[in-house]
Protein backbone atom coordinates (compact mmCIF):
# COMPACT_ATOMS: atom_id res chain seq x y z
CA UNK A 1 0.00 0.00 0.00
CA UNK A 2 2.72 2.47 1.04
CA UNK A 3 4.09 1.86 -2.38
CA UNK A 4 1.40 2.36 -3.98
CA UNK A 5 0.67 5.73 -2.12
CA UNK A 6 4.17 6.27 -3.47
CA UNK A 7 3.94 5.62 -6.81
CA UNK A 8 0.50 7.93 -7.01
CA UNK A 9 2.13 10.79 -5.57
CA UNK A 10 4.91 10.50 -8.04
CA UNK A 11 2.88 9.84 -11.00
CA UNK A 12 0.57 13.21 -9.62
CA UNK A 13 3.27 15.35 -9.10
CA UNK A 14 5.14 14.31 -13.04
CA UNK A 15 1.35 14.69 -14.22
CA UNK A 16 0.96 18.20 -12.78
CA UNK A 17 4.68 19.26 -14.16
CA UNK A 18 3.92 18.31 -17.40
CA UNK A 19 0.53 19.81 -17.82
CA UNK A 20 2.61 23.51 -16.83
CA UNK A 21 5.07 22.54 -18.86
CA UNK A 22 2.82 22.17 -22.13
CA UNK A 23 0.25 25.15 -20.81
CA UNK A 24 3.81 27.21 -20.79
CA UNK A 25 4.25 26.09 -23.85
CA UNK A 26 0.71 26.68 -25.40
CA UNK A 27 0.27 29.80 -23.52
CA UNK A 28 1.67 33.70 -25.10
CA UNK A 29 4.56 34.68 -23.11
CA UNK A 30 4.72 38.04 -22.04
CA UNK A 31 6.57 38.98 -24.88
CA UNK A 32 4.53 36.98 -27.37
CA UNK A 33 1.04 38.18 -25.65
CA UNK A 34 0.91 42.06 -27.74
CA UNK A 35 2.50 40.28 -30.69
CA UNK A 36 -0.71 37.83 -30.91
CA UNK A 37 -2.86 41.33 -30.27
CA UNK A 38 -1.37 43.22 -33.03
CA UNK A 39 -2.08 40.26 -35.37
CA UNK A 40 -5.00 39.37 -34.78
CA UNK A 41 -5.97 43.12 -35.62
CA UNK A 42 -4.03 43.11 -38.31
CA UNK A 43 -6.07 40.01 -39.93
CA UNK A 44 -9.43 41.70 -38.76
CA UNK A 45 -8.13 44.59 -41.15
CA UNK A 46 -6.46 42.27 -43.65
CA UNK A 47 -9.92 39.89 -44.19
CA UNK A 48 -11.88 43.29 -45.09
CA UNK A 49 -9.48 44.53 -47.87
CA UNK A 50 -9.28 40.70 -49.30
CA UNK A 51 -12.93 40.63 -49.69
CA UNK A 52 -13.16 44.16 -51.56
CA UNK A 53 -9.70 43.68 -53.29
CA UNK A 54 -11.20 42.52 -56.28
CA UNK A 55 -13.57 45.79 -56.78
CA UNK A 56 -10.31 48.07 -56.30
CA UNK A 57 -8.89 50.10 -58.95
CA UNK A 58 -6.07 48.42 -59.82
CA UNK A 59 -3.47 51.01 -58.34
CA UNK A 60 -5.04 49.98 -55.48
CA UNK A 61 -4.91 45.83 -56.21
CA UNK A 62 -1.76 46.34 -57.45
CA UNK A 63 -0.24 48.63 -54.01
CA UNK A 64 -1.82 46.16 -52.06
CA UNK A 65 -0.89 43.27 -53.07
CA UNK A 66 2.46 43.84 -53.93
CA UNK A 67 3.18 44.96 -50.64
CA UNK A 68 1.47 41.69 -48.86
CA UNK A 69 3.57 39.42 -51.35
CA UNK A 70 6.84 40.71 -50.56
CA UNK A 71 5.79 40.18 -46.69
CA UNK A 72 4.33 36.65 -46.94
CA UNK A 73 5.56 35.67 -50.13
CA UNK A 74 1.97 33.76 -50.74
CA UNK A 75 0.86 32.81 -54.19
CA UNK A 76 -2.71 34.21 -53.27
CA UNK A 77 -0.96 38.04 -53.99
CA UNK A 78 0.19 36.73 -57.32
CA UNK A 79 -2.82 37.10 -59.70
CA UNK A 80 -2.97 41.17 -58.94
CA UNK A 81 0.39 41.40 -59.83
CA UNK A 82 -0.04 40.04 -62.75
CA UNK A 83 -3.01 42.47 -63.79
CA UNK A 84 -0.31 45.01 -63.11
CA UNK A 85 2.49 44.22 -65.03
CA UNK A 86 0.56 43.12 -68.59
CA UNK A 87 -0.63 46.97 -67.49
CA UNK A 88 3.00 48.01 -67.54
CA UNK A 89 4.52 46.52 -70.07
CA UNK A 90 1.77 47.98 -72.40
CA UNK A 91 2.46 51.45 -70.96
CA UNK A 92 5.93 51.49 -71.21
CA UNK A 93 5.92 50.52 -74.89
CA UNK A 94 3.70 53.28 -75.17
CA UNK A 95 6.72 55.45 -73.07
CA UNK A 96 9.57 53.96 -75.22
CA UNK A 97 8.20 54.23 -78.60
CA UNK A 98 6.99 58.27 -77.73
CA UNK A 99 10.91 58.98 -76.71
CA UNK A 100 11.55 58.74 -80.65
CA UNK A 101 9.27 60.90 -81.74
CA UNK A 102 9.69 64.63 -81.18
CA UNK A 103 7.72 67.01 -78.94
CA UNK A 104 6.69 63.76 -77.40
CA UNK A 105 8.06 64.23 -74.32
CA UNK A 106 7.28 67.96 -74.00
CA UNK A 107 3.40 66.85 -74.91
CA UNK A 108 3.86 64.69 -71.95
CA UNK A 109 5.67 66.59 -69.67
CA UNK A 110 2.23 69.20 -70.03
CA UNK A 111 -0.29 66.52 -69.60
CA UNK A 112 1.39 65.40 -66.32
CA UNK A 113 0.75 68.57 -65.18
CA UNK A 114 -2.30 69.28 -66.68
CA UNK A 115 -3.60 66.36 -64.80
CA UNK A 116 -2.04 66.14 -61.45
CA UNK A 117 -4.71 66.18 -58.87
CA UNK A 118 -5.33 69.74 -57.71
CA UNK A 119 -8.11 68.24 -54.47
CA UNK A 120 -5.98 69.32 -51.85
CA UNK A 121 -3.51 72.62 -50.74
CA UNK A 122 -0.53 69.54 -50.48
CA UNK A 123 -1.40 68.74 -54.40
CA UNK A 124 -1.67 71.98 -55.82
CA UNK A 125 1.71 73.28 -54.09
CA UNK A 126 3.13 69.93 -56.12
CA UNK A 127 1.78 70.12 -59.32
CA UNK A 128 3.12 74.50 -59.37
CA UNK A 129 6.41 73.10 -58.63
CA UNK A 130 6.23 70.49 -61.08
CA UNK A 131 5.29 73.07 -63.89
CA UNK A 132 8.42 74.74 -63.32
CA UNK A 133 10.61 71.80 -63.79
CA UNK A 134 9.51 71.23 -67.53
CA UNK A 135 10.66 67.64 -68.64
CA UNK A 136 10.91 66.36 -65.23
CA UNK A 137 6.94 65.96 -64.72
CA UNK A 138 6.93 63.11 -67.34
CA UNK A 139 10.38 61.41 -66.41
CA UNK A 140 9.54 60.96 -63.25
CA UNK A 141 6.71 58.99 -64.14
CA UNK A 142 9.02 57.08 -66.79
CA UNK A 143 11.27 55.93 -63.99
CA UNK A 144 8.58 54.74 -61.57
CA UNK A 145 7.48 52.48 -64.45
CA UNK A 146 10.89 51.59 -65.21
CA UNK A 147 11.97 50.97 -61.65
CA UNK A 148 8.61 48.47 -61.02
CA UNK A 149 9.62 46.61 -64.13
CA UNK A 150 12.89 46.01 -62.65
CA UNK A 151 11.38 45.21 -59.76
CA UNK A 152 9.64 42.27 -61.53
CA UNK A 153 11.92 41.52 -63.60
CA UNK A 154 10.65 42.72 -66.54
CA UNK A 155 12.88 45.12 -67.73
CA UNK A 156 15.27 43.48 -69.88
CA UNK A 157 12.85 41.62 -71.82
CA UNK A 158 11.19 44.78 -72.92
CA UNK A 159 12.52 46.03 -76.32
CA UNK A 160 14.29 49.53 -76.52
CA UNK A 161 14.53 49.91 -72.68
CA UNK A 162 17.95 50.63 -73.36
CA UNK A 163 16.82 53.92 -74.70
CA UNK A 164 14.39 54.78 -71.86
CA UNK A 165 17.14 54.49 -69.40
CA UNK A 166 19.64 56.33 -71.35
CA UNK A 167 16.71 59.31 -71.70
CA UNK A 168 16.62 58.97 -68.26
CA UNK A 169 20.39 59.30 -67.89
CA UNK A 170 20.07 62.90 -69.97
CA UNK A 171 17.97 64.73 -67.78
CA UNK A 172 19.13 67.24 -65.32
CA UNK A 173 18.49 65.55 -62.12
CA UNK A 174 20.77 66.99 -59.74
CA UNK A 175 18.88 70.65 -59.80
CA UNK A 176 15.56 69.02 -59.24
CA UNK A 177 16.17 66.30 -56.46
CA UNK A 178 18.42 68.91 -54.30
CA UNK A 179 16.20 72.33 -54.75
CA UNK A 180 14.89 73.70 -50.91
CA UNK A 181 11.59 74.26 -52.94
CA UNK A 182 11.19 70.94 -54.22
CA UNK A 183 12.08 69.43 -50.38
CA UNK A 184 9.30 71.33 -48.95
CA UNK A 185 6.63 69.77 -50.71
CA UNK A 186 7.67 66.74 -52.77
CA UNK A 187 10.42 65.10 -49.97
CA UNK A 188 9.14 61.58 -50.22
CA UNK A 189 9.05 61.47 -53.88
CA UNK A 190 12.62 62.84 -53.67
CA UNK A 191 13.91 60.06 -51.42
CA UNK A 192 12.03 57.37 -53.79
CA UNK A 193 13.63 58.81 -57.15
CA UNK A 194 17.27 59.54 -56.21
CA UNK A 195 16.92 55.63 -55.14
CA UNK A 196 15.34 54.42 -58.41
CA UNK A 197 18.38 56.43 -60.16
CA UNK A 198 20.91 54.37 -58.41
CA UNK A 199 19.12 50.97 -58.37
CA UNK A 200 18.45 51.48 -62.22
CA UNK A 201 21.89 51.95 -62.32
CA UNK A 202 21.41 55.40 -64.21
CA UNK A 203 23.19 57.54 -62.07
CA UNK A 204 24.14 57.59 -58.08
CA UNK A 205 22.87 60.84 -56.31
CA UNK A 206 22.32 59.10 -52.70
CA UNK A 207 25.00 61.40 -51.10
CA UNK A 208 24.49 64.82 -52.21
CA UNK A 209 20.42 64.09 -51.94
CA UNK A 210 20.99 63.52 -48.47
CA UNK A 211 23.19 66.22 -47.56
CA UNK A 212 20.71 68.78 -49.23
CA UNK A 213 17.64 66.95 -47.46
CA UNK A 214 19.71 67.81 -44.56
CA UNK A 215 20.59 71.35 -44.88
CA UNK A 216 16.93 71.98 -46.10
CA UNK A 217 16.05 70.45 -42.39
CA UNK A 218 17.88 70.75 -39.57
CA UNK A 219 16.65 70.45 -35.91
CA UNK A 220 16.02 74.01 -35.33
CA UNK A 221 14.35 74.47 -38.37
CA UNK A 222 12.23 70.94 -37.77
CA UNK A 223 11.27 72.13 -34.42
CA UNK A 224 9.17 74.99 -35.97
CA UNK A 225 7.70 73.17 -38.88
CA UNK A 226 3.77 73.65 -39.33
CA UNK A 227 1.72 70.24 -39.47
CA UNK A 228 1.58 70.02 -43.10
CA UNK A 229 5.27 70.77 -43.74
CA UNK A 230 6.65 68.44 -40.71
CA UNK A 231 4.55 65.72 -42.08
CA UNK A 232 6.37 66.38 -45.47
CA UNK A 233 9.60 66.07 -43.73
CA UNK A 234 8.77 63.29 -41.56
CA UNK A 235 7.38 61.63 -45.41
CA UNK A 236 10.76 62.26 -46.49
CA UNK A 237 12.83 60.73 -43.68
CA UNK A 238 10.77 57.01 -43.71
CA UNK A 239 11.26 56.85 -47.76
CA UNK A 240 15.30 57.47 -47.57
CA UNK A 241 14.78 53.57 -45.88
CA UNK A 242 12.09 52.13 -47.60
CA UNK A 243 13.45 53.22 -51.05
CA UNK A 244 16.47 51.62 -50.51
CA UNK A 245 15.12 48.70 -49.03
CA UNK A 246 13.16 48.25 -52.93
CA UNK A 247 10.40 48.89 -51.25
CA UNK A 248 10.12 45.83 -48.91
CA UNK A 249 12.23 43.39 -50.13
CA UNK A 250 15.40 43.59 -48.40
CA UNK A 251 17.02 44.54 -45.18
CA UNK A 252 18.31 48.24 -44.73
CA UNK A 253 22.02 48.83 -43.48
CA UNK A 254 21.30 50.72 -39.95
CA UNK A 255 24.64 52.17 -40.12
CA UNK A 256 24.20 53.97 -43.10
CA UNK A 257 20.62 55.02 -42.09
CA UNK A 258 21.72 56.31 -38.95
CA UNK A 259 20.88 59.87 -39.04
CA UNK A 260 17.05 58.88 -40.19
CA UNK A 261 16.41 56.81 -37.07
CA UNK A 262 17.93 59.03 -34.47
CA UNK A 263 16.08 62.02 -36.31
CA UNK A 264 12.80 59.36 -35.64
CA UNK A 265 13.66 58.84 -31.78
CA UNK A 266 14.55 62.78 -31.27
CA UNK A 267 11.12 63.50 -32.28
CA UNK A 268 8.70 60.63 -31.36
CA UNK A 269 6.55 62.22 -28.99
CA UNK A 270 5.88 65.03 -31.81
CA UNK A 271 5.27 62.57 -34.47
CA UNK A 272 3.22 60.62 -32.40
CA UNK A 273 0.64 63.40 -31.87
CA UNK A 274 0.80 64.91 -35.41
CA UNK A 275 1.61 62.47 -37.46
CA UNK A 276 -1.14 60.79 -39.30
CA UNK A 277 -1.63 57.01 -39.29
CA UNK A 278 -0.01 56.34 -42.84
CA UNK A 279 3.21 58.13 -41.44
CA UNK A 280 3.51 56.79 -38.18
CA UNK A 281 2.95 53.34 -39.91
CA UNK A 282 6.13 53.85 -42.13
CA UNK A 283 8.18 55.58 -38.66
CA UNK A 284 7.63 52.04 -37.36
CA UNK A 285 8.65 50.36 -40.84
CA UNK A 286 11.67 52.32 -40.87
CA UNK A 287 12.68 50.38 -37.99
CA UNK A 288 11.21 46.92 -39.53
CA UNK A 289 13.51 47.33 -42.00
CA UNK A 290 16.63 47.55 -40.19
CA UNK A 291 16.40 44.69 -37.89
CA UNK A 292 14.65 47.26 -34.80
CA UNK A 293 12.10 44.96 -34.03
CA UNK A 294 11.96 45.89 -30.41
CA UNK A 295 12.25 49.52 -30.61
CA UNK A 296 9.92 51.41 -28.03
CA UNK A 297 8.77 53.34 -30.87
CA UNK A 298 7.55 50.51 -32.84
CA UNK A 299 5.43 49.27 -30.00
CA UNK A 300 3.83 52.89 -29.16
CA UNK A 301 2.87 53.19 -33.29
CA UNK A 302 1.39 49.47 -32.88
CA UNK A 303 -0.57 50.38 -30.42
CA UNK A 304 -1.71 53.58 -31.93
CA UNK A 305 -2.67 51.63 -34.96
CA UNK A 306 -4.73 49.24 -33.19
CA UNK A 307 -6.69 52.01 -31.21
CA UNK A 308 -7.62 53.84 -34.74
CA UNK A 309 -9.28 51.24 -35.85
CA UNK A 310 -12.81 52.23 -36.37
CA UNK A 311 -15.22 48.98 -34.64
CA UNK A 312 -17.89 49.31 -36.61
CA UNK A 313 -16.43 49.24 -40.05
CA UNK A 314 -13.04 47.29 -39.04
CA UNK A 315 -10.15 49.61 -40.67
CA UNK A 316 -8.51 53.00 -39.94
CA UNK A 317 -10.24 55.75 -41.08
CA UNK A 318 -9.12 58.61 -42.34
CA UNK A 319 -8.60 61.79 -40.30
CA UNK A 320 -11.55 62.95 -41.60
CA UNK A 321 -13.59 60.09 -40.63
CA UNK A 322 -13.72 58.69 -43.78
CA UNK A 323 -14.01 54.76 -43.89
CA UNK A 324 -14.31 54.37 -47.55
CA UNK A 325 -12.04 50.99 -48.76
CA UNK A 326 -10.65 52.76 -52.06
CA UNK A 327 -9.07 56.06 -50.58
CA UNK A 328 -7.94 54.48 -47.24
CA UNK A 329 -6.28 51.04 -48.88
CA UNK A 330 -2.64 53.00 -48.49
CA UNK A 331 -3.13 53.87 -44.89
CA UNK A 332 -4.50 50.05 -43.89
CA UNK A 333 -1.98 48.00 -45.80
CA UNK A 334 0.71 49.67 -43.78
CA UNK A 335 -1.15 48.96 -40.88
CA UNK A 336 -1.45 45.47 -41.82
CA UNK A 337 2.09 45.40 -42.49
CA UNK A 338 3.38 46.91 -38.93
CA UNK A 339 1.16 44.87 -37.02
CA UNK A 340 1.39 41.43 -38.85
CA UNK A 341 5.47 42.09 -39.33
CA UNK A 342 6.43 38.56 -39.71
CA UNK A 343 10.50 39.49 -39.81
CA UNK A 344 10.66 38.35 -43.18
CA UNK A 345 11.09 39.45 -46.96
CA UNK A 346 10.14 38.41 -50.31
CA UNK A 347 11.77 39.55 -53.42
CA UNK A 348 9.51 40.62 -56.34
CA UNK A 349 6.98 39.05 -57.26
CA UNK A 350 8.49 38.47 -60.63
CA UNK A 351 7.44 37.58 -64.02
CA UNK A 352 8.04 33.89 -64.34
CA UNK A 353 6.48 33.73 -60.91
CA UNK A 354 3.56 35.48 -61.56
CA UNK A 355 3.21 33.12 -65.27
CA UNK A 356 3.75 29.64 -63.43
CA UNK A 357 2.19 30.64 -59.84
CA UNK A 358 4.93 29.88 -57.96
CA UNK A 359 6.17 31.29 -54.47
CA UNK A 360 8.63 32.77 -53.59
CA UNK A 361 12.03 33.05 -51.67
CA UNK A 362 12.56 34.74 -48.52
CA UNK A 363 15.21 37.23 -48.69
CA UNK A 364 15.78 38.01 -44.60
CA UNK A 365 18.62 35.49 -43.26
CA UNK A 366 19.46 34.31 -39.83
CA UNK A 367 17.40 31.85 -38.00
CA UNK A 368 14.72 32.27 -34.96
CA UNK A 369 15.68 30.60 -32.08
CA UNK A 370 13.04 27.81 -31.32
CA UNK A 371 10.29 27.42 -28.57
CA UNK A 372 7.90 24.72 -27.81
CA UNK A 373 8.92 23.01 -31.11
CA UNK A 374 11.49 23.12 -33.95
CA UNK A 375 10.65 26.20 -36.19
CA UNK A 376 13.68 27.44 -37.83
CA UNK A 377 12.71 30.38 -39.97
CA UNK A 378 15.04 32.76 -42.48
CA UNK A 379 14.49 35.54 -40.60
CA UNK A 380 15.81 39.47 -40.70
CA UNK A 381 17.90 40.03 -37.77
Amino acid sequence: MRAQRRVSVWYRGWLACLLILLAACAAPSRDEAPQTHYRQAADEIQAIYEAALPSLPLSKRRHYAQRLYRLTGEARYLPANRDYMASLADRLEEDIAGLGTPGVVERRSRESVENYPRRTAKQRARAEMLAEWGEIAYARRLLFRLVQAEYHGMLDTLPGHERALDYLGEVDWEPFLTDPEVLGVYAAQVANQVHFLHQLGVMDLRREVEAAFRRRYPPEVVAGLDSDEYRNWLYGLTHFVIAASRYYQQQVDAEAHGWVLQALERDADRLMVEATEDIQAEVALSFLLVGRDDHPLVGRVRDALVAAVDPRAGIIPSPGGSTDLDSGEHRNVLAIMVLGWRGELYQGPFRWQVDYGVSGERAGFGSAPASCGDSSRLMLR
